[in-house]
């Protein structure tokens, strides 16, 4: 595989890591009784702003064939640990 697919792989994988991040925070924001629910609402917002500049930067990579190798694993990276780490707020609240 060359480094431009493994940039789509990238930039999908960072797609999928932020989406399910807006829906956990979506989840804590909207249990009653929760005491970080302003705080992961405006983490819901940030994660679909990234969603969608993922979305935008895989778009880029499909039709023009431009892409950023290092961008994409840094995307897919932040993606993941933003998945994770509000996987691990869900449990705790």
């Amino acid at each position: 595989m060359n480094a431009y697919l493994w940039s789509l792989f990238a930039l999908v994988t960072a797609l999928f890591g932020q989406a399910i991040a807006a829906g956990q925070a979506f989840d804590i924001a909207t249990r009653k009784g929760g005491r970080h629910r302003a705080a992961a609402f405006a983490l819901f917002v940030a994660s679909l702003v990234l969603t969608l500049q993922h979305g935008y930067a895989f778009e880029l990579a499909l039709r023009t064939g431009l892409f950023d190798f290092r961008q994409s694993i840094l995307a897919a990276l932040s993606g993941v640990c933003a998945a994770l780490g509000l996987y691990a707020l869900r449990r705790n609240s």
